[in-house]
């Protein structure tokens, strides 16, 4: 069954700056209440009290901030590493794209420490590594569908202490809202046991590893 409680939690799941700001106690649950009033009648089809939306954006803000005292208790102890001149390629998944995938890593030196993620989804696949093989991996990709290519990229890469990040909910998000309140956008998200990595514009890249760093530092 439709609650109010269930629609106001989804006319704010999209909103990651109004959850942080919830978060930390910095809104007039009257006002917003208002302004959510029209859409959640909307979906249910009939009137509802306003005083029944701001009981239901109170328990939702509860819930988020017990999230974030449960993610407090997580270190994010580690280091930031910053790797640059990084591209990434979009390619359409196909049984030859798959077949010629067995072979990229012949193209990259690891022991000079380039950059190498491939990124396989149901329908496409991402490529991230260096841009002074733009040449190389467009040759091996010939005959592929490229949907996207972008360059002036960087890998801002969180090397973590442990494995508390492997086995704790919440830190990707955590870390990724910081990011969004800032305004930077991200491009792929590469996660080991111990490491995470953004792949950002190099225009963004400063700001990114000051907020990423912050959260370290915490």
């Amino acid at each position: 069954m439709v609650t109010a409680s269930h629609l106001v939690k989804k006319a704010l799941s999209g909103n990651s700056f109004l959850l942080e700001a919830m978060s930390k106690e910095l809104i007039s649950y009257g006002n917003l209440a208002e302004q959510l009033k029209p859409e959640i009648e909307q979906e249910l089809g009939k009137k509802v009290k306003e005083s029944a939306i701001v009981m239901a954006l109170r328990r939702y803000a509860e819930e988020l901030q017990n999230f974030d005292k449960n993610i407090k208790k997580f270190k994010f102890h580690g280091e930031i590493l910053m790797r640059t001149n990084i591209m990434d390629f979009n390619i359409v998944k196909s049984n030859s794209l798959l077949n010629k995938i067995k072979n990229i890593y012949s193209l990259v030196n690891f022991e000079k420490g380039d950059t190498l993620n491939i990124i396989l989804g149901s329908n496409e696949v991402s490529i991230v590594t260096n841009e002074k093989y733009k040449e190389k991996l467009s040759n091996f990709l010939k005959g592929e569908k490229i949907l996207n290519k972008k360059f002036d990229l960087v890998a801002l890469t969180i090397v973590f202490e442990g494995l508390g990040f492997f086995t704790t909910p919440g830190v990707i998000f955590t870390a990724i809202r910081k990011l969004a309140w800032e305004q930077i956008n991200i491009y792929e998200i590469v996660s080991t046991m111990t490491e995470l990595t953004f792949i950002l514009s190099k225009k963004d890249s400063i700001r990114a590893y000051n907020v990423l760093q912050e959260l370290v530092k915490k």
